[in-house]
């Protein structure tokens, strides 16, 4: 007779050695960000700005995602966790804590050709991870804080990050030079790229992706601020169109939670019969 009554399988020691590459490679990354800030280096403000170089505070994305992930390592424990996060995700996360510390070394030491490579090869196994969340059906509130949450915000704010990278590494510098014919159309072939994907997010699923939407609108507006109408008009009035444009997206997924929610609760038999016979009007 087992103590606790699960059998090996279910064991907490079960994929041990993933596990803990889980919690270090999660713990090692938000330590690689948090040095960003404290480091004397000082890169958010000594680093190169392009005209597509958000306002600093939006990186504080970044600690939201990862206690996010350090609660899917935590989650990773239960039967349910270890079910998506184990069986089906398996070594992926480890690899994307990888190739997100590279970038941010990249980063921080301007190397902004290597740090794109970096972040190209983070998306898409986010991507995949993404996709892995995506396929299982969320069951409770923890699958939708642990699972769906932080990879949806993970996904859309390092599809962000790809252009903001791409301008580091073959853009001007918005210090020293003005915004040329080329520049400009960069600039706005990457706002409109970015709203194709703000719209795949916000139709993907009844619900919509909102993490996802909120991420790319976070992240424009950071650049409408960063870039003013002194530096370059047509880029910020150009970002600040496709920024108000993005709350579109952000508005279809409230609705589509909303439709979602009340669907839910007609399958639960708290429709409107149900609400006249508990003395609703």
């Amino acid at each position: 007779m087992r103590l606790f009554g699960g059998g090996n399988q279910n064991s907490w020691t079960h994929h041990l050695i993933l596990k803990v590459a889980n919690i270090i490679g999660a713990i090692f990354v938000m330590g690689g960000n948090v040095y960003t800030v404290i480091s004397p280096w000082d890169v958010y403000y000594s680093g190169k700005e392009t005209y597509f170089t958000p306002a600093s505070w939006s990186f504080f994305v970044w600690p939201l995602i990862h206690m996010l992930i350090l609660g899917t390592c935590i989650y990773q424990f239960s039967g349910r966790g270890k079910e998506v996060i184990i069986e089906r995700i398996g070594w992926k996360l480890p690899l994307l804590d990888f190739l997100n510390a590279m970038y941010i070394y990249s980063w921080t030491i301007q190397e902004y050709r290597y740090g794109l490579v970096f972040i190209i090869f983070a998306v898409s196994v986010v991507a995949q991870i993404y996709n892995d969340v995506k396929e299982r059906q969320l069951r409770n509130f923890c699958d939708e804080v642990f699972l769906h949450l932080p990879f949806s915000l993970y996904h859309g704010w390092t599809v962000c990050l790809i252009f903001m990278s791409a301008f580091e590494a073959f853009g001007v510098n918005a210090l020293t030079e003005p915004a040329d014919v080329w520049t400009k159309v960069a600039v706005f072939g990457s706002l409109a790229l970015l709203q194709v994907v703000d719209f795949s997010y916000a139709y993907s699923a009844i619900e919509g992706d909102l993490p996802a939407c909120l991420a790319i609108t976070w992240y424009l507006f950071a650049v409408v601020v960063q870039q003013s109408p002194e530096r370059s008009p047509f880029v910020h009035y150009s970002t600040l169109g496709f920024a108000i444009f993005s709350l579109c997206w952000v508005m279809r997924c409230l609705i589509g939670l909303e439709l979602k929610y009340r669907g839910r609760r007609n399958r639960l038999g708290f429709g409107e019969e149900t609400s006249r016979l508990l003395g609703g009007h």
